[in-house]
């Protein structure tokens, strides 16, 4: 299949921030497909005056509210059915700097088979209570897949080789909340995909909508991570002669 990439934003309530992101986000001439996770009113309201104004988004809604992880593998599968080769998921709150996603594209082009992740650099509006969690994740995502070649779990700023990811969603059954952006990492390393790194700015603009449920989706991780290591127990074979053959 040939360098065919899209641009993929799942989204629930951030009717506030979603047209500047597609503003900028429409200077690369990409598709864009937007998965609206059953937003409000008002949020659907601005989402169908934005698929008006802008050709290349194509807008997906879900019934009901599902989580991040439905919302991201509902458009992995509408862009590939659409003959896209790559997805570049970004958030809808502002966070991601979409000055990089250029460097994103470029970089899945000279890449193809790679998982491009972004690899957060911080300004000083960070929760510290959010960074100090991503650094417990980091450390466990390390003994899951016996390696450091993910950078940064967490960042939901990535671009995806639809075909493999798309066997992955369709065979595993994964986490559909916050815990999704986790797993399917690990579980795509599991599967032998390389890793490419890329520095990214990320900020928590003061008005922010945040989805992020410190204790519900820290008690989900947690438990995924659990579920996740012994998942590496049984691969531990595999892990290891991994490890050998590439020194």
């Amino acid at each position: 299949m040939s360098y065919q990439p899209c641009i993929l934003i799942p989204i629930y309530n951030h009717k506030d921030t979603i047209r500047t992101m597609v503003e900028k986000l429409a200077n690369h001439q990409l598709k864009i497909f937007i998965v609206d996770d059953g937003s409000d009113m008002a949020t659907q309201q601005v989402l169908s005056a934005l698929a008006s104004d802008y050709p290349m988004i194509s807008l997906h809604r879900l019934a009901q509210n599902g989580g991040k992880g439905a919302a991201v593998m509902r458009g992995m599968r509408e862009a590939y059915h659409a003959g896209f080769s790559h997805a570049l998921q970004i958030d809808a709150d502002g966070q991601h700097d979409t000055q990089d996603v250029q460097q994103f594209i470029e970089s899945g082009k000279h890449h193809p088979l790679a998982i491009i992740c972004g690899q957060p650099s911080y300004d000083a509006s960070v929760p510290k209570g959010r960074l100090y969690g991503r650094y417990i994740t980091h450390f466990w995502v390390r003994i899951e897949t016996l390696s450091s070649v993910i950078g940064d779990s967490m960042c939901g700023f990535r671009l995806y080789p639809l075909q493999s990811t798309c066997d992955l969603i369709n065979h595993v059954k994964l986490p559909e909340r916050m815990d999704f952006d986790i797993e399917i990492l690990v579980r795509l390393a599991w599967r032998g995909l390389v890793f490419k790194n890329i520095a990214t700015k990320v900020i928590y603009p003061p008005d922010g909508l945040s989805h992020f449920n410190m204790l519900r989706d820290n008690i989900r991780i947690t438990k995924m991570h659990t579920r996740l290591c012994f998942g590496m127990l049984l691969r531990l074979p595999l892990l290891l002669w991994r490890k050998v053959s590439k020194k």
